[in-house]
């Protein structure tokens, strides 16, 4: 099965300032989990582990990983960052998300 991943490059360059306080080689994991008020959860984290099963989608030299159980859920998606009147905030562009929350944290399929 072929997977697809983008990253921009301004999220990219927000995951950079991230990286920059933690140890070195970690990396910013996206992960999807059960919960929310749509049914699934993007969750944000930084990572040092790799298992088997991760894919690790790049933007420059910024890397990004997933496990293949939240890939399925997010194939085909685009990882932004975007900043307006509201906060600033990575979001997440998922073309398989038939709703999503409010606050773009949590989606449905």
């Amino acid at each position: 099965m072929e997977v697809a991943f983008s990253v921009t490059p301004n999220a990219a360059v927000h995951i950079q300032k991230i990286l920059e306080t933690e140890a070195q080689g970690s990396r910013f994991r996206i992960s999807v989990q059960g919960g929310g008020c749509s049914g699934f959860q993007y969750n944000f984290l930084i990572d040092a582990e790799l298992t088997p099963d991760d894919k690790i989608f790049t933007q420059g030299t910024t890397e990004v990983v997933l496990d293949f159980i939240s890939l399925g859920l997010l194939n085909g998606s685009q990882l932004d960052y975007v900043e307006d009147l509201t906060g600033a905030k990575f979001v997440i562009k998922n073309p398989n998300a038939a709703s999503a929350c409010g606050c773009g944290n949590s989606f449905s399929i």
